[in-house]
């Protein structure tokens, strides 16, 4: 397994992640183990969680049981800041519920640390100087060692590293953002301020829903039991008539190559020198050896070219 660090000053995380937000939903904790124990097999030492996956907290209470002694052994990153309520209280990232979620779900995980908390959405109605002093304090206290966030733009992401700066307080390492062959907006803008700082991207999303698998065909009745046939808004916003010209094209491009369209969306992304891992799900042993096995296929800077022109 190849590893990268996680940003310029992170922990070393295998190029390849685990997702879990299939774990306590669309997976049971037989499902999870099995699953899980094909990762660790495949050397695979990031697994990335948040509090709300598996029904809010669902993610965390399998990784919990099943982790064991194999939980030092890896990185393990979750996230807070989403509604865990219906009230919708229990949120945001004030000093307040930060202390609050940390604890919640190093129960839930059955640990003493969390090695990257991240901030899952960013909160208006808290200063960033406030959510970071809580973080700062939690490092001190030993139960974090690192954080990243997710879903910032750019401006949010400036703003937080120059507070962090001048303030002396801890400072994101990572950012977790949707980034695929199929969305590249982040290179516009989020992805200077990323390079600024040294910040680490781990895309999810890496394969689209599964549309960059090669699983669902134009005109044809979506697979029964996939993430698209289970959710009509992200099949509503994947499936447009652009995507469809773009996937069809980089499946050509891949076939005449001898390559899969699976291999050419994980091959793009470990290409990318600012990806420190790609945060892929799975809900079968078969699919985490399958997205290990689809990052060998080195693309020259001719293909990389084609590529750029198929998708921008």
């Amino acid at each position: 397994m190849q590893t990268r660090k996680l940003g310029s000053s992170g922990p070393d995380v295998s190029l390849v992640g685990l997702g879990t937000n299939n774990f306590g939903g669309r997976i049971d904790r037989a499902a999870a183990r099995l699953v899980l124990d094909k990762a660790f097999d495949l050397g695979i030492t990031l697994i990335d969680t948040a509090d709300v996956y598996g029904d809010k907290g669902g993610s965390e209470e399998i990784l919990g049981q099943l982790l064991g002694p194999r939980r030092q052994h890896v990185v393990l990153a979750t996230k807070f800041g989403l509604p865990m309520d219906e009230a919708g209280k229990l949120r945001g990232a004030s000093r307040r519920y930060v202390m609050q979620a940390v604890e919640a779900s190093l129960r839930r995980l059955r640990t003493d640390w969390i090695d990257v908390y991240q901030m899952h959405y960013p909160d208006p109605a808290t200063p960033i100087d406030e959510t970071l002093r809580a973080l700062d304090e939690l490092k001190q206290a030993g139960k974090i060692r690192f954080v990243g966030c997710s879903n910032f733009s750019a401006a949010q992401l400036e703003e937080a590293q120059s507070a962090a700066g001048r303030q002396h307080l801890v400072s994101f390492i990572s950012c977790q953002d949707e980034y695929s062959l199929l969305e590249r907006e982040l290179e516009k803008d989020r992805l200077p301020v990323m390079q600024k700082y040294g910040l680490g991207l781990l895309p999810y999303f890496p394969l689209a829903s599964g549309l960059l698998t090669g699983k669902y065909r134009r005109g044809a009745p979506l697979p029964p039991g996939s993430r698209l046939a289970n959710s009509a808004r992200h099949a509503d916003d994947l499936l447009t008539a652009r995507n469809w010209r773009t996937v069809e094209a980089l499946s050509a491009f891949a076939a005449a190559r001898g390559r899969t369209l699976l291999e050419l969306a994980m091959s793009w992304l470990a290409s990318r020198p600012y990806v420190s891992s790609i945060i892929a799900g799975a809900t079968r042993p078969e699919q985490v050896e399958q997205n290990l096995a689809a990052i060998g296929w080195v693309l020259t800077p001719a293909d990389l070219a084609e590529i750029d022109r198929i998708t921008l």
